[in-house]
């Protein structure tokens, strides 16, 4: 048996680069690229099932973590402080993002009560992510008596990079993809006649957009070092309006809203982002005041 499992494990990797996408030729001169996702196990051996929106959200942690330390260390705060800090937010931001999840899929999981622990087999939402996290950095800036938009400007690139590393864990479960298109660039979701419908590979989308957004701030903080130019929590709003005007846009296309009603969850969170952001840094740059703090 185990001898089978790793044969099938091997067999499933060689073909791996193949499967994530192909060429496609649209008649135009133009080259596309059709994504179609290998599965979402990397590979399992007996009992054990290894997945690769696990790996990914463990590795975008991992780096966020590193690269939180070495920015707060750059602004002087003990790299140690940051780790507490992440185990903080990874205990906040979870549960959260599951009960945010599931509060908006109550129609299924009240039907199937059992299934809402049942985090590994997927629905988790962002926003519910960023609520927590920012609860639980707010409880830990009041322990430390650190400034809370202190930490919030130096974990906010790191918040950006995890969400365009954690958003492939969308593609490797076929879910959180957008409307049909007959664009260069596709997702092949499998229907039930063993073929393709082509859609908006959102996850795409959002991945490249954050990337945009991570190199945004990155720009903003290393400038600051060298000029201190910013107030604290400038770093974090920007962060709050970047990444919600592309997740306004983009949540458009999607056909898995979560919704309120008639109305879609992400777009009305992500008009409340740009709005706090907006009125943050005006209050910031016009009125010439700080933000109100925890310490």
């Amino acid at each position: 048996m185990l001898t089978t499992d790793l044969f099938s494990t091997f067999q499933h990797l060689s073909t791996f680069p193949a499967s994530i996408f192909s060429y496609t030729h649209s008649g135009q001169s133009l080259l596309g690229f059709k994504f179609v996702s290998p599965g979402e196990e990397i590979f399992h051996v007996g009992w054990f099932r290894l997945k690769w929106y696990g790996l990914l959200i463990a590795t975008a942690v991992l780096i966020g973590v590193n690269l939180s330390m070495r920015l707060g260390k750059s602004r002087k705060i003990d790299p140690e402080s940051i780790a507490d800090l992440a185990i903080c937010l990874v205990l906040g931001a979870i549960p959260a993002a599951r009960l945010y999840y599931v509060t908006f899929e109550w129609h299924n999981y009240s039907q199937h009560p059992e299934n809402i622990v049942k985090i590994w087999e997927g629905g988790i939402a962002i926003h519910g992510a960023l609520i927590g996290g920012s609860i639980a950095a707010i409880i830990f800036a009041k322990f430390k008596q650190i400034s809370f938009w202190q930490l919030a400007d130096i974990v906010a690139p790191s918040v950006a990079l995890g969400q365009a590393i954690g958003r492939w864990g969308n593609f490797f479960n076929s879910e959180a993809f957008g409307s049909q298109t007959d664009l260069p660039w596709k997702l092949c979701i499998p229907n039930y006649r063993a073929a393709c419908d082509y859609v908006h590979p959102t996850f795409l989308y959002e991945s490249l957009w954050n990337l945009l957004v991570f190199a945004i701030l990155m720009w903003l903080f290393i400038d600051d070092n060298r000029h201190h130019r910013l107030k604290a929590g400038s770093i974090f709003l920007v962060y709050l309006i970047a990444y919600s005007i592309g997740r306004f846009a983009i949540e458009g296309l999607r056909t898995d809203s979560l919704m309120f009603g008639s109305l879609r969850m992400a777009q009305m969170i992500s008009l409340v982002g740009i709005g706090i952001g907006s009125i943050g840094l005006l209050w910031l740059y016009i009125r010439r005041r700080s933000l109100p703090d925890v310490v």
